[in-house]
């Protein structure tokens, strides 16, 4: 039986949850995995319905809720038409939207989530909700971009590398997701990447080490011109390893990742 076995898929009501659908489908295919779509969106507020008033706010809002749903369940069904391994669910609107979805995801091997639109206030949920999740349930989450094409991941892949337990998780999320054949690259800074060779070997894994050296300034940026260098189509990487209110404060290179990133991203924290 494969190690992932059940993944959460974060669906909402904007059109490019479309290619979450099926890059999660894809992978619950290969993966001989069943797939839950749960549709999650934070309430409308009346007060962000522009020039109306309070009242018709208060009656357009519902209206506007109903609307999304409809939308996100007609994506759902496009993709579904013909994948019994996906089904539908949607959030518990009595609990918190992120401690919610946290609570489902637990139940889970993998998240599948979308990359926050800062420009995209209509999808519903907070913009550092990736991060969020990822941090709250301890479980591993693939974050798509929101601008590309990606229709599969594992085949050429990137691992961030260094001693702590967010990488080993990191790694531990990415082997299950490898295509037969894939190319891995492993790099590391300040560390050695090699270390983990064995381990990969046991795997039946080959891999390309690249130790770029002391650890730069802005490291998140050094990690995506390298994934783009390596035209890689899986970045796989700890989320956090530092306090998340450090990170918060700070940044850090999960969090510029997460702002920049062009490939989907694996998160392990």
């Amino acid at each position: 039986m494969s190690p992932v076995a059940s993944v959460l898929l974060h669906v909402d009501s904007q059109p490019r949850c479309a290619m979450r659908l099926a890059l999660a489908s894809r992978l619950a295919q290969r993966l001989e995995a069943q797939v839950t779509a749960l549709y999650t969106a934070a309430p409308v507020l009346p007060r962000g319905l522009g020039l109306l008033s309070e009242n018709q706010g208060l009656a357009l809002a519902p209206a506007l809720d109903a609307e999304r749903r409809v939308q996100a369940r007609a994506l759902f069904d496009a993709c579904a038409a013909d994948a019994s391994h996906l089904r539908w669910t949607e959030a518990d609107t009595a609990q918190p939207l992120v401690a919610g979805f946290v609570r489902q995801a637990l139940l889970h091997d993998l998240m599948v989530l979308g990359q926050s639109d800062r420009d995209d206030a209509a999808a519903g949920v907070p913009l550092d909700f990736v991060e969020s999740v990822a941090v709250d349930s301890g479980r591993p989450v693939l974050a798509v971009p929101y601008a590309g094409n990606f229709t599969d991941v594992g085949r050429n892949v990137l691992l961030a590398w260094k001693p702590t337990r967010e990488s080993a998780r990191a790694l531990a999320a990415l082997l299950p997701l490898l295509r037969d054949g894939a190319r891995v690259h492993v790099a590391s800074w300040g560390s050695d990447p090699r270390e983990i060779e064995p381990l990969l070997r046991r795997h039946g894994v080959e891999a390309q080490f690249h130790d770029e050296g002391r650890a730069p300034g802005e490291l998140g940026d050094a990690l995506l011109s390298l994934a783009a260098d390596l035209s890689v189509d899986l970045l796989a990487m700890g989320c956090y390893g530092h306090s998340r209110a450090r990170e918060l404060m700070l940044g850090g290179a999960s969090r510029t990742v997460l702002q920049a990133m062009t490939v989907p991203v694996l998160l392990a924290h």
